[in-house]
C-alpha cells in the first residue's frame, strides 16, 4: 500500500505524491540543478533533464508541466531547505537583513538558477503560478518571523515589494547578486527606519 506524503515541501504542485513519486520529483528537480548549470536557461529542456535523472519523458512530464514549472519548482525547493529563521533578541532590521540577504545570495551561489527561475516564475503557466505563490508565501513568512510579533503589515509589504524589484534587477543582469544583496540591505534599513 503506497504512503502518501503530506509534508508541503514534498507535496508536488500538481497532485499529492506517494513516496515513491516523490522520490521521482526529487530526482527530476535534483537533475534540473545540475542541467540548468550545464545549459543555463535557454539549453535546459524537461526531455534533458528527465534523461540525466534516469526517467521517462513521459514521466517527467506527468509531473512537471513545463520547464518553467520545473525550474520553479526547484527554486522553491531552495528557499525550503534555507534553516529555519532565527529567534534572537537582535533589532527586527538585522533580522530582515540577514534573511533577505540569504534569500538573494541564493543568486550568488547558482548564478544559473537564479536566473532561470527569475525567467521562469514570471510564466502564465497555473501550475508556474501556485508555485509563485509558494515562493511568495514562503518569503514573506520569513521576513514576517524576523519583523517579529505585532509587526506592521505595511512595512512587511514594504519589503516584499522591495525583495521583488532587487530580485529582478539581479535576475536581468542589471547588477551583481552581491550588489543586490547589499542594496536590498540597505533598502530595507530605510525602510525600517521609516517605520520607527
Amino acid at each position: 500500500m503506497s504512503r502518501h506524503v503530506s509534508d508541503i515541501s514534498t507535496e508536488p504542485t500538481r497532485r499529492r505524491l506517494t513516496s515513491r513519486q516523490a522520490e521521482t520529483v526529487a530526482k527530476l528537480a535534483s537533475a534540473a540543478m545540475e542541467e540548468v548549470r550545464a545549459t543555463g536557461y535557454a539549453g535546459l529542456t524537461v526531455r534533458n533533464v528527465a534523461a540525466r535523472a534516469g526517467v521517462g519523458t513521459a514521466t517527467a512530464y506527468m509531473y512537471f508541466s513545463s520547464k518553467e514549472h520545473l525550474l520553479a519548482e526547484v527554486y522553491w525547493r531552495t528557499l525550503q531547505a534555507l534553516p529555519p529563521v532565527p529567534h534572537d533578541d537582535r533589532p527586527a532590521a538585522d533580522r530582515v537583513v540577514d534573511v533577505l540577504r540569504e534569500i538573494v545570495l541564493i543568486g550568488v551561489a547558482q548564478p544559473d538558477l537564479a536566473a532561470a527561475a527569475t525567467v521562469s516564475l514570471l510564466d502564465s503557466n497555473p501550475d508556474v503560478h501556485h508555485l509563485r505563490t509558494r515562493v511568495g508565501m514562503t518569503i514573506r513568512e520569513r521576513l514576517a518571523t524576523a519583523l517579529g510579533p505585532g509587526h506592521d503589515e505595511a512595512v512587511l509589504l514594504a519589503l516584499d515589494y522591495a525583495y521583488a524589484g532587487a530580485m529582478l534587477h539581479g535576475g536581468m543582469g542589471y547588477a551583481t547578486y552581491e550588489e543586490v544583496a547589499d542594496r536590498l540591505a540597505d533598502t530595507a534599513r530605510l525602510i525600517l527606519k521609516g517605520a520607527s
